[in-house]
């Protein structure tokens, strides 16, 4: 593998489109295996650099605010209040900027690199509303000058804060300068939320269920605040472990590690194919994912988060358990996960030594705001336990049901020259992923990486069921290409992160108003997440002209019985609730 070039299954690319798909999935799970979607290294290397510059860059602007004494002074001043807030509003900036999640190659976003301001500052693209006609002045799916007006303030709002001096005078009685002026960040809560209800794609780009719900901690006591702070904390952490509960997250271990970009040497060959059941014939987890899942991650999340909160808070003993989830969240960074949430990962590794170690005096149950309460309570309580029994309505973000292999999902099906025509009608900041990667290679090896994405898709098992839908989508496969919708969603809203709410039948029905596709041009298939108390997922198939073709169920175990790619004569099994009679176009 080169610098800059992608480590791809050494076939013959100019034929590779002529492989019937379930054998080129066969391909490229296998290549999967050892290689991962084969990065090039130049791309890892981005992403350590733009690491870098989320340490450095709130560092060397925090080190401004008057009376910290400068950068050089950063060993004395960087528990000084005012310092954990700014680094939050830095953080939502950098992730609604579009610098953060959902950015580079590993996302499927080639160049530009990153969405996000490139394309919400753009009247005329498409924004997609959570509740259009429901909410008043949010129908359509344009974006006007009034949405661009909106992001413009909470960029300009967000950077207001983050360079303001310290308000109040010191609060911890050892000559802090202070605290944020809660009125600074205002116009952050109120801009975004208001645009939120108008294009939900930025609120959940903001990870407004992390760094939104600390701006509403601002307005209290500051005792308050490292309470409340350490409460959402140890409610993403439990949020994480719950969502983990599940037959599903083992294939996203097997899947992260086989990507993991310190173990590609073939050195580690051995150990990546202990990974599967067979490397080549079962693709299904060994026992050794499923133990790193279930031991190593969910029990590890629920349990030492549990004793640092609410046990060992401010103990000397605090330290190890401080080290094990700093170890914890560096081993995420170094998978380089795809979605690459790095800089999350990053936040709260300064959040541990900064909440629960220079603040360990302060436990979470020192809270004292029945109010602060209540919003806790609602923001991590209420909302992911309706988000994780009705998936379908709650983004799995606000859901907390992070990084477990259990997310909404589609795969977009386009006929002839459907892709062109998307081209040349949607208002865009960047081209379809296959088209980017065709400017940067060639037509074919844009072709085989396209369908390396298809490959990571299918080692999780809601690939398995997707897979196995698409023949109930289009009778002959030969006539279309087959896209991952995070991938259509990346090019046509301007971030992707796994959400498949922004990429359902809401913004095909936006790109059909603007394209005019016949009947069979374009069709996807969308699969829900699992509900967490059954083991079903649902799915619907869409005509882009005339809408639903089919919806029902499938159930989880038939998805854990099956390999990355459809095997010849296997008719995978459905639960139809809703049929409208019409044939699959050849």
């Amino acid at each position: 593998m080169g610098f800059m070039t992608p480590d791809l299954p050494d076939v013959d690319r100019e034929t590779w489109r002529t492989l019937p798909r379930a054998a080129r999935l066969q391909v490229v799970t296998r290549h999967w295996v050892e290689h991962g979607f084969g990065t090039p290294s130049v791309a890892y290397l981005v992403y350590v650099i733009k690491i870098a510059v989320y340490v450095a860059a709130p560092a060397a602007i925090i080190s401004l605010t008057p009376g910290l004494g400068g950068l050089g002074q950063i060993g004395h001043w960087w528990t000084q209040p005012i310092v954990y807030q700014k680094v939050v509003v830095f953080t939502l900036l950098f992730e609604v900027l579009g610098l953060g999640c959902g950015s580079g190659p590993l996302t499927g976003r080639f160049w530009p690199p990153i969405g996000g301001f490139l394309y919400w500052l753009r009247p005329n693209t498409i924004r997609l509303p959570p509740w259009p006609g429901k909410v008043p002045f949010t129908s359509g799916d344009t974006r006007t000058v009034v949405d661009v007006v909106l992001y413009a303030i909470v960029v300009v709002s967000g950077a207001w804060a983050l360079v303001s001096p310290g308000y109040g005078g010191p609060v911890t009685g050892s000559g802090d300068v202070g605290l944020i002026n809660p009125a600074r960040v205002a116009p952050v809560i109120v801009a975004l939320a208001v645009l939120g209800l108008r294009d939900k794609t930025i609120f959940l780009a903001a990870r407004a269920e992390h760094y939104w719900l600390k701006l509403f901690v601002f307005f209290f006591p500051f005792t308050d605040q490292i309470a409340a702070f350490k409460i959402i904390m140890l409610a993403l952490w439990w949020g994480a472990a719950t969502s983990k509960l599940n037959h599903h997250f083992p294939y996203v271990v097997a899947a992260m590690i086989s990507n993991n970009a310190l173990l590609r040497s073939r050195i580690f060959d051995r150990f990546k194919h202990m990974l599967y059941r067979d490397p080549l014939n079962d693709l299904r987890p060994s026992w050794l994912p499923t133990f790193l899942a279930h031991v190593g991650g969910t029990t590890a999340e629920f349990l030492v988060p549990g004793l640092l909160v609410f046990v060992a808070d401010g103990q000397a003993w605090s330290w190890p358990l401080i080290g094990f989830m700093v170890l914890f969240h560096l081993n995420i960074i170094s998978n380089f996960p795809m979605g690459v949430p790095l800089e999350w990962n990053v936040f709260f590794i300064f959040s541990l030594f900064y909440l629960f170690g220079h603040y360990g005096s302060i436990h979470a149950t020192d809270l004292q705001s029945p109010l602060l309460l209540a919003i806790l309570v609602f923001a991590l309580a209420v909302v992911p336990i309706v988000g994780n029994i009705f998936p379908q309505q709650v983004s799995f973000l606000p859901a907390m049901r992070y990084y477990a292999g259990n997310w909404a999902t589609s795969v977009w099906c386009f006929r002839a020259n459907a892709e062109d025509t998307i081209e040349a009608n949607v208002v865009k900041s960047s081209a379809l992923t296959v088209k980017q990667l065709a400017r940067l290679y060639d037509p074919a090896t844009a072709e085989m990486t396209t369908d390396m994405g298809a490959a990571f898709r299918s080692m999780h098992t809601h690939g398995r069921a997707l897979n196995g839908l698409l023949p109930r989508a289009v009778e002959n496969e030969t006539c279309y290409s087959v896209r991952e919708g995070e991938l259509v969603a990346g090019s046509l809203v301007g971030w992707n992160f796994g959400e498949g709410h922004l990429h359902n039948e809401q913004l095909l029905a936006a790109v059909q108003r603007r394209c005019h596709f016949g009947e069979g041009d374009v069709r996807i298939i969308v699969v829900e997440g699992q509900p967490i108390h059954t083991q079903r997922q649902w799915y619907r198939i869409v005509d882009a002209k005339t809408g639903l073709i089919e919806q029902g169920y499938v159930k989880v175990a038939d998805m854990l019985s099956r390999q990355p790619w459809p095997e010849p004569g296997d008719q995978f099994p459905v639960y139809l609730t809703a049929h409208h009679t019409r044939t699959a176009p050849r």
